[in-house]
């Protein structure tokens, strides 16, 4: 199936950084987070790549056009100069076929997914995430689940990661409880999206897609969650940052861990 990633926002939450670099180009150990998203996809099956481009689109395309496997995978260099030959021992990005589409710096997402419409060929049924975000969720497992269903829409379903309460108050403001988010049983939508081609003609001009789309297909049943209790770590602040490269750093990245089980490991 093809991937659908959303890659042209601002990252406004990212501070400085994201005035020189998209988000998604925002490295978490020695590639992109965007490298990290399509490697997990990859390590599925799932291979052929629609990048909905925007801000600092040309970013994205130059590290693809320039990437060199050598320089981020083990090899075997024989001979020397001119004559050289390299044997890459463990690739990554040479299985893969990336459109890039631009869609616009102001686009929502509704219309990031019209504009590459045509760039899914006769494909009815495709995947879909965003450019900021990891987990270990089962990519077959969510598919199977959604083919299963019927419905138009699945997304993940995840608990939150943000560090947050839920405070309950009386009418007169006295405090009688205050509990962490995440285990309150509060759920959000975790941006692994799989989709139905017919969804696409649900959405009109200016639609944000689950904010307003999702509101003519939830009346008819046609949207659904896939419960995932397993790791989800968006990329949101310069701290979440920190947080999954430090995951990276100890060995311990999920979601290079699940993939490490259907293919070669990456660090």
């Amino acid at each position: 199936m093809k991937v659908v990633i959303f890659c042209g926002g601002l990252g406004v939450r990212m501070g400085e950084e994201t005035q020189r670099t998209p988000k998604p180009m925002i490295r978490i150990g020695n590639r992109p987070i965007l490298w990290h998203i399509m490697r997990y996809y990859a390590a599925f099956g799932h291979t052929e790549f629609i990048l909905c481009l925007g801000y600092k689109g040309d970013v994205i395309k130059e590290y693809f056009l320039t990437y060199n496997e050598a320089l981020f995978n083990d090899f075997v260099l024989d001979g020397y100069g001119a004559d050289a030959q390299v044997e890459i021992l463990n690739r990554d990005v040479s299985s893969w076929r990336i459109t890039f589409a631009d869609t616009g710096m102001q686009s929502t997402i509704g219309e990031r997914l019209k504009a590459v419409e045509p760039h899914l060929g006769d494909d009815e049924m495709f995947l879909a995430t965003y450019g900021d975000g990891l987990s270990d969720v089962s990519i077959p497992d969510l598919v199977e689940t959604f083919e299963a269903s019927g419905k138009l829409v699945m997304f993940a379903h995840v608990r939150p990661h943000f560090h947050a309460h839920i405070v309950e108050a009386d009418a007169t403001g006295t405090v009688r409880d205050v509990r962490p988010m995440n285990t309150s049983g509060v759920r959000i939508n975790g941006g692994f999206f799989v989709m139905r081609r017919e969804a696409l003609d649900w959405i009109e001009p200016g639609d944000e897609f689950v904010e307003e789309t999702f509101q003519k297909l939830i009346p008819r049943g046609e949207v659904g969650v896939y419960l995932h209790d397993g790791f989800f770590g968006p990329m949101d602040t310069i701290k979440d940052r920190q947080w999954l490269e430090g995951l990276l750093e100890s060995g311990r990245a999920p979601w290079l861990t699940v993939a490490a089980g259907t293919d070669s490991p990456v660090t």
